[in-house]
């Protein structure tokens, strides 16, 4: 197993010459193995072990087991230990969720600070074909289908190639101890069911199946990377990326709308699931200002576009500044400063820049967002003009109202930022002092 561990390794580049490798140890048998091909391969490693303090006693005593060995081998050991389930009742998702995050965010963290070259993690090649069954029964696009990387950013699998069965003949024939997980005899989780109770009846038809489907899995991963340079060149064409946003062209979109696996793929990266596609299709021949939220992104119908963003934190509420020093402080403020205009006649005439009389505003002053029932009186406009209106005069999207912030003195509306200055505070013939604002366009 040692020679196929390492032309595995080799094969798919997973480890340069001087690399060190930070090993994802549970203690079980999957991971004790790799850690002993590891050592038998004379890589430069360290050991870390999450305890997710779930089992009681049994959690101790698989950090223990872990500790152990790294010591009995010489190899440097971390360890944390995580509120598991605390964490996941915060976050609102389930515990096996939460171990998730909590492992990877601090592997990632330990690699980084210790000098590791990359992470590697004891998926096995049943592993990969369990993963794949369950994509498949919950219904997922070709991505889901092409299984597991041997390699993904600074993780690496190197057991992928082995099978369960050949994992244990390798513990048994090396003596090698490990910590058996009760739950992973328990058919409750659906990795379990498919592990005990699908793949025997699988093998009944087909004995090589693991071999079977993960050559399966190798073609799609090819079709993968064809089916991706397709939709990329679509999505190129039919889509511009913003700063905050990316915006769909309805008009050139609608000649792939007859392929929905087209416009899944387009749209699948925002979050869209197989389930939101005909959500999507309402959307598109929808009324403007309608809207579909997927797990990630909202999805804006806005007359002949779809724009894309991540939802907006709507909870922002005003912020109040007492003096200039504060409003620099802002992040949508680029410039502050107080000019003297009889010595300076050069008024900026952009749309980022305001120019205000000092002596027509207080402090403090506030920057908010927009509220229906307000209202301005626009620069170079007789009388005064709702907000919205005005919005809607420039064609604002949904997504560009929530954006635009609103200066506010006494109460007054001084200027949309970015946009307009209200008339009532424009520099005159009078104007001794004026203040210059700017924005981050």
């Amino acid at each position: 197993m040692l020679d196929d561990f390492l032309k595995y390794i080799e094969e798919n580049d997973l480890i340069a010459e001087n690399d060190r490798i930070l090993l994802a140890v549970s203690g079980g048998i999957d991971s004790m193995v790799m850690s002993h091909l590891f050592i038998k391969a004379g890589f430069r490693t360290g050991i870390a072990h999450c305890n997710f303090c779930l089992r009681g006693a049994e959690s101790e005593l698989d950090e223990e087991l872990v500790r152990r060995f790294a010591a009995d081998n010489g190899i440097v050991f971390y360890s944390a230990r995580f509120e598991t389930a605390a964490y996941a009742e915060e976050k609102g998702i389930s515990v096996q969720m939460a171990a998730r995050e909590l492992r990877y965010k601090w592997f990632e963290e330990t690699r980084e600070k210790n000098g590791f070259s990359s992470i590697a993690v004891a998926h096995n090649l049943n592993d990969n074909i369990e993963t794949l069954l369950i994509n498949l029964i919950r219904g997922t696009g070709i991505t889901g289908l092409t299984g597991m990387r041997p390699s993904a950013d600074t993780i690496i699998r190197p057991l992928l190639f082995a099978t369960r069965q050949s994992i244990e003949n390798y513990c048994e024939g090396n003596n090698i101890r490990f910590r058996e997980d009760k739950s992973n005899t328990e058919t409750k989780y659906i990795r379990n069911k498919i592990r005990h109770l699908v793949i025997p009846v699988i093998k009944e038809i087909n004995p090589s199946v693991e071999v079977t489907l993960n050559e399966t899995a190798e073609r799609l991963s090819g079709a993968h990377e064809i089916i991706s340079s397709f939709i990329s060149g679509i999505r190129s064409k039919v889509s511009v990326t913003k700063k905050d946003s990316t915006v769909f062209n309805i008009l050139l979109l609608r000649p792939y709308l007859g392929n929905r696996t087209i416009i899944y793929e387009l749209f699948k990266p925002f979050g869209i699931t197989g389930s939101q596609l005909n959500d999507l299709y309402h959307l598109i021949s929808g009324r403007t200002g309608a809207q579909l939220f997927s797990v990630s992104h909202r999805i804006l119908k806005n007359r002949g576009e779809l724009i894309v963003s991540e939802p907006g934190d709507e909870r922002t509420g005003p912020v109040t500044f007492n003096d200039l020093q504060d409003l620099r402080r802002h992040p949508a403020i680029s410039r502050v400063s107080i000019v003297s205009i009889p010595e300076w006649s050069d008024i900026p005439k952009k749309k980022d820049t305001a120019c205000i009389d000092l002596e027509k505003i207080s402090f403090p002053l506030v920057i908010r967002k927009w509220h229906p029932g307000d209202y301005f009186y626009p620069f170079g406009m007789k009388g005064r003009k709702k907000v919205s209106d005005y919005f809607t005069d420039r064609k604002f999207s949904l997504i560009d109202k929530e954006n635009t912030l609103l200066l506010e003195s006494d109460g007054n509306i001084v200027w949309i930022l970015g946009e307009r200055l209200d008339n009532r505070f424009r520099i005159t013939s009078s104007t001794k002092k004026a203040l210059m604002i700017s924005v981050e366009r």
